[in-house]
């Protein structure tokens, strides 16, 4: 049997998926369990002829309201969560409104549970291929890591990678299911941000090498505190199997601890002379990107990022360490780090007029990320002397410690030293009275209610060969501020 859409009827993924077929209709061209799937869909607009609709709970909708609109839509079949199916398959089948065409050949699946058997099924199918398999989780730089690891393995395999925030149970498990036997490699960020979560996404995943970038305070609200999103992201390491790579980042010293407990091999990047995989003789070009030797036991290679940052330096290296342990050449490490141009919203520059550069960091925000951002600042501006402006928005799911990060966020603005900092959000006054305890002047910031505030105080403010930075959780939408300071500008130069 290839586990190859198109090739794979109902009655073949039932077992997989611990199902049972519930219903099967008169068949036609579209259904019946021995016709081939053409694919699966979560989303009830986006069904070809012969896909299965996969009806999922989320928090805003549940998918079995949608099985009418899926089979609508020429869907051949639905997987319905048994519980469901017990209470409306008598009103659903024989008392429904869909017309009798809709109904010819259609095949309905039950499980327990629709997400489990989502994953489950992901499972199987990356079973039966043989791409290699990469996992990537940590508190920051995740993908980053992600998308450099793929640019270099892509010049010479296909490579399979996650899309957007497909990095949770239901992204990772649909990006699994997009494997063939073109594929050679998969790189799978993983999410989280409750317990277990990452120990399923392992399960699923069953990754040849996994990754731990670092760890801080993202998430905590679920976590309680660093020693719980320690124990959530080392879920990788006690979910793989034992022939499996593990690589750490070994300048963090929390994953240090972990390792020196653990019995596995570990291979281990970072700046410190200790780690297996390195950085050496860095040399900063600030907005225009880093140059630096990446040493592995002895052996130097070069190389060259095009974004800024001293943060991507631990990002490359973490590539380069998963690349290493697959036997790619030193040339292509190099070639693949320096195609990297990129991610919207995570420490990207935006060139506008008169040499001012927008440093959007807007995607998402935790403390680790921020103070990673402010030391890449800091060695920016010793490159390209001018003036800093700084506005950030409250950074989401802290609990317990949101007070005091906020105020720590405030105290490490101030020793950035801006020309001027803005805040905004529930916790705007927190960074505020963290930056004045640190002595900042108060005539120096200020708190905004909005993104046209913040747009507009910026914009009044701003000269020529300024830096502007921007960050906040991606609740708040400080890409709004971005593209109002673009706007406001009568033309933006590119994107480096």
């Amino acid at each position: 049997m290839s586990a190859q859409w198109g090739k794979i009827t109902p009655e073949e993924i039932v077992n997989p998926i611990s199902g049972v077929i519930e219903f099967e209709a008169e068949p036609c061209a579209l259904g019946s369990s021995n016709n081939f799937i053409p694919g699966i869909s979560t989303d009830s607009r986006n069904i070809s002829p012969g896909m299965f609709f996969w009806a999922l709970r989320g928090e805003q909708y549940n998918g079995h309201d949608f099985c009418r609109n899926a089979i609508e839509e020429s869907a051949a079949g639905i997987v319905v969560e048994k519980e469901w199916w017990n209470k409306n398959w008598s009103e659903f089948i024989v008392g429904s409104s869909l017309h009798a065409s809709n109904k010819r050949g259609l095949v309905v699946i039950s499980v327990e549970d629709t997400l489990k058997a989502l994953g489950d099924l992901a499972g199987w199918w990356r079973r039966n291929h043989n791409a290699t398999v990469i996992g990537i989780t940590g508190s920051a730089g995740k993908t980053t890591t992600k998308e450099m690891t793929a640019n270099i393995l892509e010049q010479r395999n296909k490579t399979l990678r996650n899309q957007g925030n497909f990095n949770n149970l239901i992204g990772l498990p649909l990006t699994l299911l997009q494997l063939d036997d073109e594929y050679r490699n998969a790189v799978l960020e993983m999410g989280m941000n409750h317990p277990g979560e990452i120990a399923r996404l392992t399960k699923i995943a069953d990754p040849h090498i996994g990754l731990i970038t670092n760890v801080g305070m993202a998430h905590v609200e679920g976590l309680g505190n660093l020693e719980g999103i320690l124990s959530a992201k080392w879920e990788l390491v006690e979910n793989m199997s034992p022939e499996a790579r593990i690589i750490l980042n070994g300048d963090d010293e929390l994953l240090k601890k972990r390792a020196a407990a653990s019995r596995r091999e570990i291979v281990t990047f970072g700046l410190d002379k200790t780690n297996d995989v390195r950085a050496i003789n860095i040399t900063n070009l600030g907005v225009k990107g880093i140059r630096f030797d990446i040493d592995f036991h002895g052996k130097t290679s070069a190389a060259e990022l095009s974004v800024p940052g001293i943060q991507n330096v631990s990002n490359a290296l973490a590539a380069s360490a998963i690349a290493i342990c697959l036997d790619e050449p030193p040339a292509g490490i190099a070639e693949g780090l320096l195609r990297f141009t990129g991610i919207k919203g995570r420490f990207m520059a935006i060139r506008l007029p008169e040499g001012i550069v927008i440093i959007d960091d807007t995607y998402n925000a935790n403390p680790l990320s921020l103070k990673a951002a402010f030391n890449s600042i800091e060695d920016m501006l010793q490159k390209d002397a001018g003036r800093i402006i700084v506005g950030l928005g409250e950074m989401m799911e802290l609990g317990d410690q949101t007070v005091t990060a906020h105020k720590e966020a405030g105290r490490s603005v101030a020793e950035l030293n801006p020309f001027h900092f803005l805040a905004m959000g529930r916790h705007a006054n927190e960074m505020i009275q963290g930056a004045l305890e640190a002595g900042m002047p108060q005539n120096r910031m200020e708190i905004v209610k909005t993104h046209g505030e913040m747009i507009q105080s910026i914009n009044d403010k701003m000269r020529e060969g300024d830096l502007i930075y921007l960050k906040g959780s991606r609740k708040i939408e400080m890409e709004k501020v971005v593209e109002g300071l673009k706007s406001m500008t009568s033309r933006s130069e590119g994107v480096s």
